[in-house]
């Protein structure tokens, strides 16, 4: 299981007109430099001054009260933009961290087919709770790994009682997980790379599994990201941590695990090229059929499948 936790990584900037630029933390490469996804980020100009916006508290403030400035420094591709807190490279001031201000300004960081009342959205305390694993730990994802969504502490008991053993690694998940395919041709998409994090505990544990003839069970495809990275790596012999820009899509060769629980993804998606690895193209294609004629719930808050 993927035991990363989500940040509260929306928040809101306003341009010196007053102009609001709503706004996703991606990932912090220093500290004072933020990489984030604007919306509507073709208004923004490099060297612009934008101030985070919490109009609710005082909490978008510095130590010494001025409101919290960021300056765009470079732009990126598909909306991503560097920006640096104004006044963060002084000698005689350390910037806060991302995780700090964000837990103060931000909100959770809700897929956009996942419709709240405007001014509330990721601020309501279900949300806050339900868009999280019973089991998150380290901060540091801006979307849950909703494969982990359906597991309760009850499910915990039954999986306890069945003999059924869990283990957790770490993958941030961040902009490689959800960017859009935009290519004709899969090998042709670069993957932007996330960290992971696999402790020897864990290795000894999936070691242990298969030498007893038992199945290692990947809950999504971000923690399948994880085993099968460490898999190419060390084969789960050693503990492993780094960036991971790992893709697979059809025809691809599973190593890490035996076995794949996962929501059923948005189209067009690097999530949706990895279940069909897995599972086979063919296979996958009735699963959907099947859903559909069903009903089933599909994407973060929807249905799962286990493949097997």
């Amino acid at each position: 299981m993927n035991n990363t936790r989500v940040v509260p990584a929306k928040f809101r900037l306003r341009r010196a007109s007053g102009g609001a630029i709503d706004a996703l933390f991606l990932n912090e490469p220093q500290p004072g430099m933020w990489e984030a996804l604007l919306k509507g980020a073709q208004r923004v100009c490099e060297g612009e001054t934008l101030t985070i916006d919490n109009a609710s508290d005082d909490s978008s403030q510095s130590a010494g009260g001025e409101p919290l400035t960021m300056i765009a420094q470079k732009r990126g591709e598909r909306g991503r933009w560097q920006l640096k807190f104004a006044g963060a490279s002084l000698p005689n001031e350390k910037p806060q961290s991302a995780f700090d201000i964000l837990t103060k300004v931000g909100r959770m960081p809700l897929p956009p087919y996942i419709k709240r009342t405007k001014g509330t959205d990721g601020r309501d305390s279900d949300d806050q709770q339900r868009y999280q694993t019973i089991y998150a730990d380290p901060p540091g994802a801006v979307a849950a790994p909703t494969a982990g969504l359906h597991f309760t502490p009850a499910i915990f008991d039954k999986l306890r009682d069945a003999n059924i053993s869990r283990t957790f690694v770490t993958l941030h998940v961040g902009y490689g997980t959800f960017a859009p395919l935009e290519v004709d041709n899969l090998a042709n998409h670069q993957m932007h790379e996330e960290y992971f994090q696999i402790h020897r505990d864990t290795c000894n544990h999936l070691s242990q599994t298969r030498d007893e003839g038992g199945r290692v069970v990947a809950v999504g495809t971000t923690s399948a990201r994880v085993l099968e990275s460490a898999w190419q790596a060390n084969r789960h012999n050693e503990p492993a941590q780094g960036m991971t820009g790992i893709f697979c899509y059809p025809p691809y060769k599973f190593g890490g695990f035996d076995a794949l629980m996962t929501n059923f993804h948005l189209p067009k998606s690097t999530l949706m090229a990895m279940v069909m690895a897995f599972g086979g193209v063919d296979l996958i294609r009735r699963a959907y059929r099947h859903a559909i004629e069903r009903k089933y719930r599909f994407f973060s808050y929807g249905d799962a499948m286990l493949i097997v």
